[in-house]
């Protein structure tokens, strides 16, 4: 496939679409706010890696060199994200009774699990916030004296040294003056710790000296120190939930602007990353996305509930990355449906070797499908325009091929690498074999064919007691469904 579009982006600081100019010719270097590992992501946190691939895999399609960076929080992150409360990994550990360590790679690898089972691509490199302390430390020391105060409970950060703090956010709003801390010594409400004194008389699991006391960085900081280290300032895209354009990613920005003396954010480039990117929020209306809440919507519920992962990769592809995307069973299991009709097509092409893709019938669809990428990520239409190629006829098989191919490695639903039967996961509360399904459906065949429709029922209803729905007459072929 060709492509003709440039790409256009929405930056988040400037609120507006632009196109992109890498910082440097031929690569895009690209950091996105990693989890905190104090606990299972859920499902709405994991929509932020979900689009940060399809922005690394549109990046890469473009024919650039991507560095992508994903940051691992296991140490500074507090309990509110403006700096309030205590850090939540040493409140996991003290609740599990367990080291901080080990807390932190446990939700590590069920962090890259759940990357895996989505089809995320693994980022050039993963950057844990406790290897990166001691550079963290000296970054401080360089912006304390003309940037920082030190008080009682640690170093912190006047905002009224750089110029346009908040813009990022459009001020700060009253309802986020209502999540920024209250500390004794403060000079302005929205200042945050550089460093976090850990109390007099106290020990953390994580914590370090520092010419400030012994303690721990704050979250903020991290970021900032991670991100100029690995891919230097200033740097071509930064990615995170739009919950982090409030707070966390203006105080990056401070941050930033002090480390490299930059002025106002007029210059998209003094903030640190020539463009900030936000995906919109996934929302659900029981309240089962929060932690707290018990039995949370993580992937493994999914699973758990007979649903493919991928099925909810391709929920959230089906809204634009900047949209609110509404979470529901039955709009995953449409979006399950869909899947399965798309891999159905692909099966088709099932040893067809991959030709050229130029095909004057696939034509102006690839034109559809590469300028709806190239207009901010739009994977809604996108969609359609892979549909509409898998579903063209009288088209050479190998260029339908190389198309469809080259589509999915935009948009990762990995069609030629998944089939129709590793969609149907069995659900955790199942009580039957699939072994004894096929058996059961195979003797209401043959009632029905011997018109013996009360047998026929029977054997229906006997299997809904167990779970199972028949599902007569499914233009798919998938003649039941596990509830």
């Amino acid at each position: 496939m060709t492509d003709a579009h440039a790409l256009t982006l929405f930056n988040s600081l400037t609120r507006q679409l632009e196109p992109f100019q890498p910082v440097h010719e031929g690569e895009a270097r690209v950091y996105s706010c990693g989890p905190t590992v104090y606990n299972y992501p859920h499902i709405g946190n994991m929509r932020a890696y979900v689009f940060a691939d399809i922005l690394g895999r549109t990046l890469s399609h473009k024919g650039y060199k991507l560095t992508h960076v994903i940051n691992i929080t296991d140490v500074g992150h507090l309990t509110d994200d403006a700096d309030a409360g205590e850090d939540k990994m040493e409140k996991m550990a003290a609740e599990k009774a367990q080291s901080i360590w080990d807390i932190a790679r446990h939700y590590t690898e069920a962090y890259w699990t759940d990357i895996a089972a989505l089809n995320i691509r693994q980022p050039a490199q993963w950057s844990v916030a406790t290897e990166y302390v001691p550079q963290m430390i000296e970054f401080a020391k360089q912006i304390a004296d003309k940037h920082c105060y030190e008080i009682d409970s640690g170093l912190y950060f006047d905002v009224s040294t750089v110029a346009d703090y908040g813009r990022l956010a459009r001020a700060v709003t009253e309802e986020g003056e209502g999540r920024i801390e209250a500390v004794d010594g403060k000079r302005n409400a929205a200042d945050f710790a550089i460093w976090r004194k850990t109390p007099v008389g106290e020990k953390r699991q994580m914590e370090w000296d520092s010419p400030w006391g012994p303690g721990a960085p704050g979250w903020h900081l991290e970021c900032s120190v991670m991100s100029g280290k690995l891919l230097g300032f200033p740097f071509d895209i930064h990615t995170g939930g739009i919950d982090h354009r409030e707070i966390h990613h203006p105080n990056e920005i401070a941050q930033n602007q002090a480390f490299c003396c930059t002025n106002g954010l007029d210059i998209p480039a003094n903030s640190g990353a020539r463009v900030w990117m936000h995906n919109n929020f996934l929302v659900e209306r029981s309240g089962k996305m929060s932690k707290s809440s018990g039995e949370f919507l993580r992937l493994q519920l999914l699973i758990d509930k007979g649903y493919h992962p991928l099925a909810y990769r391709m929920m959230c592809l089906q809204a634009h990355y900047r949209s609110e995307l509404e979470f529901s069973w039955d709009g995953l299991g449409a979006a399950l449906t869909r899947l399965k009709r798309m891999i159905m097509a692909a099966e088709r092409l099932a040893g067809v070797e991959a030709g050229s893709p130029s095909h004057p019938k696939l034509a102006a669809m690839v034109e559809t499908f590469e300028k709806a990428m190239s207009e901010d990520l739009n994977t809604p239409v996108a969609l359609t325009a892979l549909e509409d190629v898998l579903a063209a006829k009288k088209v050479d098989p190998a260029a339908k091929r190389a198309v469809v191919e080259a589509m999915d490695a935009v948009l990762g639903l990995d069609l030629f690498g998944t089939s129709r039967a590793d969609l149907r996961l069995r659900p955790k509360s199942a009580v039957i074999s699939e072994t004894e399904i096929e058996a059961a459906l195979a003797a209401r065949k043959d009632a029905r064919a011997a018109k013996d429709f009360a047998a026929s029922d029977a054997l229906r209803d006997e299997l809904a007691a167990k779970g199972v729905e028949v599902m007569d007459g499914d233009p798919l072929g998938w003649e039941w469904k596990l509830g």
